[in-house]
């Protein structure tokens, strides 16, 4: 089928804005009814600053030692490490900006990268946490590393929470009319005979 795609506003400042598609759509860890395409928020240097201070206002009373970026997030990092050490409890902070690989789902730090997580307070953000599980596993990778999580952001984030873990989202669920997430083996669509249109992941979709 031909995707039709619309633009959503970010809330609180016109600039920061997603691109949607609705239709059937496989994820890592579900089938999902809106591809989210993000691609404008990740690489365009204006969005991205944008976002990053849409971020930093939840974050200013909360010391930050590293920001552990997922899914191709970096820029936006780099941008909230910089808001948030020009005021609030992390000024002058030389906040860290990592990105580490994750495995068959599970995170990995190397040895030269450890420093910047062991005994520090980590803030995780990433593009897109729909059911939360992907953040979870960063979680407890987070843990095993010795970090401590001091707060999760995300750009688009599904109705999940973590005991004493803020998170924050610029966009949810709820902002999108029709919105729905299934797991594969309950997807009604599938069910039904539609197709998948695209598979989606942390690059972008590519339609099948």
């Amino acid at each position: 089928m031909e995707l039709r795609a619309y633009e959503l506003t970010a809330k609180h400042n016109a600039k920061v804005k997603i691109r949607l598609m609705e239709g059937h759509f496989a994820t890592q860890h579900s089938h999902i009814s809106h591809c989210i395409d993000m691609t404008a928020v990740k690489s365009e240097m204006n969005m991205a600053r944008a976002s990053a201070k849409l971020f930093a206002e939840s974050f200013y009373g909360t010391p930050i030692d590293t920001i552990l970026t997922l899914e191709r997030t970096k820029m936006i990092g780099a941008f909230l490490a910089s808001e948030l050490a020009s005021t609030g409890i992390n000024i002058d902070r030389d906040i860290a900006v990592i990105s580490p690989e994750i495995t068959n789902g599970q995170l990995i730090i190397r040895d030269n990268v450890v420093p910047y997580v062991h005994g520090k307070r980590i803030l995780l953000l990433t593009a897109t946490a729909t059911t939360g599980l992907t953040l979870a596993s960063v979680l407890e990778g987070v843990r095993y590393y010795g970090g401590h999580t001091a707060g999760a952001a995300a750009v688009f984030g599904g109705n999940f929470s973590f005991k004493n873990i803020p998170v924050v989202r610029l966009f949810g669920v709820e902002d999108i009319r029709g919105y729905s997430s299934f797991s594969a083996t309950d997807c009604p669509y599938c069910r039904a005979g539609i197709k998948v249109d695209a598979l989606v992941n942390s690059y972008g979709y590519s339609k099948i």
